[in-house]
């Protein structure tokens, strides 16, 4: 037999469950618990007690013959259980067939007990008992208690199902621990307590008249006027002047780093988990099933049950077929346990009763309203978390079954769902570990001798970076909620702004800020929408450096239309996958001088915008798959240097039109495919500068050394075999590189150009170099590696400006030099060197 505590823990669950249990179920728990005791106390007394007892019910002639028999010296047993002796003797005819024999007729009548006598000796009455027990009581009245517990058991299992079934349980399980981490983290009680301190502050501004200022702002213009002339700043909806001041919110109190750490894996976590529940209504489906599983049963109990009420009886007549046995064919049976029974039965019925009307309110609130969508509406309107989203299917579901039970678990619950607390957490553990003297140990000098600080993958702008007043350039590179704030305004150096993939907000005063002092900004994106708008304010900007997706279809969307009010831009830089330049770029021609386009290998097929940009004096076109020099460049008569890197051009016939550029001085024509130099590359006669390297070029024209202003001439990789003896006309040049081609003999003219400090014969197949070398008295740069030399001229003493580091020649070859002429080149290295310490 088991005992009540094993069948009630069928019933049990963790405790920490119990926040999913409204108090429905709960009510419905206990009424289990009784259920289950009436039914196992039922069953113990059928068990102990239960017990028919029965007496034969005697034939018309047995009465009879109770009645009118004389005294007889046998006795038997009355009704009332008094012994009686009988003295008369029946006739032959009143034998009964039973063969029992009737006392003799000689006996002596003695006074006895009146009564019945029934001729049956006690194992006859047990035996007609439990006959009668079987055949005679109703089915119901043996087994009760073993269905009502059955019924009990049944009902406790669907009660709590949603919380074993296992593709339930491990959400359910996984929810309640996300919840209690929540309810218990300080990040919640920082994060209300400020909540309430900001909601004092607006009412104290309210009974103090002052108007209250937004604390950011942003770039959305979809409120915003058509004649808005002030910029709205990244995400926000609300426009501002510059002549308004920012109202900055005192910080957070600093969490503890753990707690800090604790409450960033508990957004993580929130995150993921409303990702993995919100896919699907699982135990929303289980949760309603299992009401109407208990309702059901509900049901068919109380149509059976109340039917065998009236069954359960006192008195029942028996007619067991055992007269061979026993002499009798009825019997008048007493149930013992029939009062009990009805009584915990009716009592069952009441319980079940109850249990049925929880039910159908449980399904009443299931179906009322819709419980797969939950709206944290009050919460964003007590709080200043008003981005907390809604949820739905499972996880609305658990959260309204949270709400039962207590909706403080909902509301803490909530600040892991906005992405606004979860700023301002990243905020202050970023402020906490960025400090200024970490910062101070990342800055460095560039190249350019500017102090630079590079932020990567921060999820912020830390607050003391504004303290660093003699940054130069900053750069900030995959920051997802990047910020700057009013403090940029102590940065009174800061000159230079890079947004790597960041797209970033900027409140009202650092804006007038930036508009004033900013004067170069790069932004590389992936869409153009990352591109904020209040760049095309920035009317102070000189340089623009654009990096991403800008191709035909989202040429309407850059909003290079907004680029009128740059009225000081000079160097604008597009790195993108254009198909044509926009033509809204033109409202840059008054102002413009340098444009820059790399293409990545889209091919770029108008460039008609380009005549009208005049005053354009620098134009690079890199990697836009262009086969022929454009058209559209032959009207920049300010032209100065032109850059086609890295396309398809196999042919420069249009070479002599620029001869109408003036003011070109150099022309970069290098990788491309270019396989001979037209003659008319002479009428460009203010060229200073020639690249054509990596080409295919096979040969020069003598009218190319007709360019005596020619100062730098890059010929290297291509397929030249012979070096005109012309190029002694270039009497002003100082750079000739022709490394990497088929060059046999460097003729004795070349060393005519004494003006050369930088000579790059090297990989090519010459096998000797001229003794004029020497001639070259101002070279400082002499490249001969990769040839067929077996030696070097000791005239190469003779340039005293030419250093070890500098000559680049195989060692063997500058071991054979003279001792005097090694000693002389190194002597004069180690002198610079020290004059340069």
């Amino acid at each position: 037999m088991f005992t009540l505590t094993e069948v009630a823990s069928l019933n049990d669950i963790q405790p920490t469950y119990r926040i999913l249990k409204p108090w429905w179920d709960v009510f419905m728990d206990y009424l289990g618990i009784v259920m289950l005791m009436v039914a196992i106390f039922a069953g113990t007394m059928q068990l102990t007690k239960d017990q028919v007892v029965c007496l034969p019910v005697l034939d018309s002639w047995q009465e009879s013959l109770t009645t009118q028999r004389p005294p007889e010296t046998a006795s038997g047993i009355g009704t009332g259980g008094s012994r009686v002796t009988l003295t008369a003797a029946p006739t032959s005819k009143d034998q009964p067939e039973t063969g029992v024999p009737f006392p003799h007729p000689t006996a002596i009548r003695q006074p006895q007990p009146t009564g019945v006598k029934t001729n049956l000796d006690f194992q006859q009455y047990v035996f007609v008992n439990q006959m009668c027990y079987h055949e005679a009581l109703p089915w119901y009245s043996k087994y009760f208690p073993y269905l009502a517990l059955i019924h009990t058991i049944v009902l406790m299992v669907s009660s709590n199902f949603w919380f074993k079934y296992p593709k339930t349980s491990s959400k359910i399980e996984h929810f309640v621990s996300i919840l209690g981490k929540c309810f218990e983290s300080p990040w919640t009680t920082k994060a209300l307590s400020e909540t309430a301190c900001e909601d004092s502050e607006e009412n104290k501004q309210r009974l103090t008249g002052a108007p209250s200022l937004p604390k950011h702002f942003s770039t959305s213009s979809e409120e915003g006027s058509p004649n808005q002339s002030t910029p709205m700043l990244a995400k926000s909806s609300v426009k501002f002047s510059t002549e308004k001041p920012v109202i900055e919110v005192p910080s957070m109190t600093i969490l503890d780093k753990k707690d800090g750490e604790q409450a960033k894996a508990l957004f993580e976590k929130v995150r993921k988990f409303r990702a993995h529940v919100e896919d699907s209504d699982l135990i929303y489906k289980l949760y309603v099933a299992q009401t109407v599983i208990k309702t059901f049963k509900f049901i068919l109990i109380l149509c059976y049950t109340s039917t065998f009420v009236a069954s359960i009886q006192f008195y029942h007549d028996c007619e067991p077929k055992i007269k061979h046995l026993t002499g009798y064919t009825k019997f008048n049976c007493t149930h013992n346990m029939a009062f009990m029974l009805k009584k915990l039965l009716i009592s069952y019925i009441a319980l079940i009763c109850v249990y049925g009307l929880v039910c159908i309110h449980t399904l009443f609130w299931l179906f009322r309203r819709p419980l797969k969508e939950y709206s944290f509406e009050k919460v964003r309107e007590e709080s200043s978390f008003s981005d907390i989203p809604d949820v739905k299917n499972d996880f609305a579901f658990l959260l309204h079954m949270v709400d039962q039970y207590d909706q403080l678990y909902s509301k803490r619950f909530g600040v892991f769902l906005s992405e606004v607390s979860e700023n301002k957490l990243r905020e202050i553990s970023l402020n906490h570990e960025w400090t200024f003297e970490k910062l101070r140990q990342h800055v460095t000098r560039n190249s350019q001798d500017k102090l630079e600080l590079h932020l990567f993958m921060l999820s912020g702008v830390p607050d003391a970076v504004f303290e660093l007043t003699d940054l130069e350039i900053l750069k900030l590179e995959l920051i997802p909620e990047a910020r700057i704030t009013a403090k940029i305004s102590q940065m009174i150096n800061l000159q230079e702004l890079h947004f790597y993939h960041c797209p970033t907000k900027v409140e009202q005063t650092a804006f007038s800020f930036l508009r004033d002092h900013l004067r170069c900004l790069h932004v590389k994106f992936t869409d153009v929408a990352e591109i904020p708008t209040w760049v095309y304010l920035l009317k102070n900007l000189r340089e623009l450096y654009l990096v991403g997706n800008l191709n035909s279809e989202n040429n309407k969307m850059i909003g290079l239309e907004s680029l009128r009010d740059l009225r000081h831009l000079k160097v604008l830089h597009l790195k993108s996958n254009l198909t044509k330049i926009p033509t809204n770029i033109t409202d840059l021609a008054p102002h413009l001088i340098k444009l820059v386009v790399h293409n990545d290998g889209t091919k770029l097929l108008v460039l008609n915008s380009l005549k009208k940009m005049m005053n354009l004096s620098d134009l690079e076109l890199h990697n836009c798959e262009l086969e022929r020099i454009p058209h559209a460049i032959f009207s920049l008569t300010n032209l100065q240097e032109l850059d086609l890197k890295s396309n398809n051009i196999r042919t420069i016939e249009e070479v002599i039109s620029f001869q109408h550029l003036k003011r070109l001085t150099c022309l970069k024509l290098w990788h491309n495919k270019i396989i001979t130099i037209p003659l008319s590359i002479s009428h460009v006669k203010n060229l200073e500068s020639l690249y054509l390297s990596h080409n295919k070029l096979e040969s020069l024209p003598v009218p190319l050394f007709n360019l005596l202003k020619l100062r730098y001439l890059d010929l290297s990789h291509n397929s030249i075999v012979v070096i005109p003896l012309e190029i002694g006309f270039l009497q002003n040049l100082q750079h000739f590189a022709i490394t990497g081609n088929k060059v046999e003999v460097v003729p004795k003219q070349l060393f005519k150009c004494t003006k050369l400090r930088t000579l790059c014969l090297g990989h090519n197949c010459i096998s000797a170099l001229p003794e004029k070398i020497g001639q070259l008295v101002q070279l400082t740069h002499l490249e001969l590696k990769g040839n067929c030399l077996d030696r070097l001229p000791a005239q190469l003493g003779q340039c005293r400006l030419l250093r070890r580091n500098f000559l680049l020649v195989e060692d063997h070859l500058f071991d054979s030099l003279p001792i005097e002429v090694k000693e002389s080149i190194n002597q004069e290295t180690s002198v610079t060197f020290a004059n340069g310490i």
